[in-house]
């Protein structure tokens, strides 16, 4: 179902209108202007900068490298193709740890220098005064559980979590507690659909899954990931709607063909 004609700019209020009206958020990773500028125009209700850039941008094995900068400058190149979509902002690893005024401090930082519509952090209820005094701020925030990647050196693994009574009502008590101290939306990573769809059935605000099951109010995938761009990388919650990486591949040894053979450029193509 398209939504395009029925809100034309997507914003906090627009997400919980579609969770009451059933309506299905469609979300993805942007981490540059032209992305941006097709996600927005095909239809995409949320687009995340995601901290994921440092793995499918930069080629780091984690996303604890990327920093503030980075985030602030792929932010500023993603906002300028967006008409309708709503943009979110990850902040990185060790920006919002610290403390909580160090976290009001970035996160403050990202609205004042982007165009951005709010941000995301990682973890439950340990952050629910920072979550709290953020959003108190007007500033939005996107809460992120069940699987945070940036603590994978705490985890050992990117398993899925909540399979156990004790991680799954922990899970559920994090979600509560983000919708409590102001969070607008919470995105339910790598959790069993059953529990996903207790977490969504239970709050008011809308839930956006990764590998948690159709039951969330939305869903979000990488765009490297669902483009079929990265052909090392294929987890079971992942569909690939194309086959990019081949199509590339097809059609730069096709350049590099004509370019040997004197083909390209043509007199057509000459000036």
């Amino acid at each position: 179902m398209s939504t395009q004609g029925q809100f034309r700019k997507v914003t906090t209020k627009t997400l919980l209108v579609m969770k009451q009206k059933g309506i299905k958020i469609a979300a993805l990773t942007a981490y540059d202007y032209i992305t941006a500028k097709l996600l927005d125009q095909a239809g995409i209700d949320l687009q995340l900068v995601g901290d994921s850039l440092s793995n499918v941008f930069q080629g780091n094995e984690t996303t604890l490298p990327v920093t503030m900068d980075e985030m602030i400058y792929h932010t500023k190149a993603v906002t300028k193709g967006i008409q309708r979509s709503m943009v979110i902002v990850d902040l990185p690893f060790m920006s919002y740890q610290l403390s909580v005024d160090e976290a009001f401090r970035n996160a403050g930082r990202i609205m004042k220098e982007t165009s951005a519509g709010g941000v995301k952090l990682e973890g439950g209820e340990q952050y629910a005064e920072t979550v709290k005094k953020i959003s108190d701020a007007g500033i939005p925030v996107l809460g992120h559980i069940g699987l945070t990647p940036q603590s994978i050196h705490q985890f050992g693994s990117y398993r899925e979590r909540g399979k156990t009574e004790e991680e799954a009502a922990q899970i559920m008590k994090d979600a509560k507690v983000l919708e409590e101290a102001g969070a607008f939306a919470v995105v339910l990573e790598k959790i069993p659909a059953a529990l996903a769809k207790k977490i969504t059935e239970s709050l008011t605000i809308p839930t956006i899954g990764i590998g948690a099951g159709i039951h969330c109010d939305g869903q979000i995938l990488v765009i490297s990931d669902m483009l079929g761009l990265n052909k090392d990388f294929h987890p079971r919650f992942v569909r690939y709607y194309a086959n990019l990486a081949d199509e590339i591949d097809k059609g730069i040894r096709q350049y590099v063909e004509d370019v040997r053979k004197r083909d390209f450029p043509n007199e057509s193509e000459s000036y």
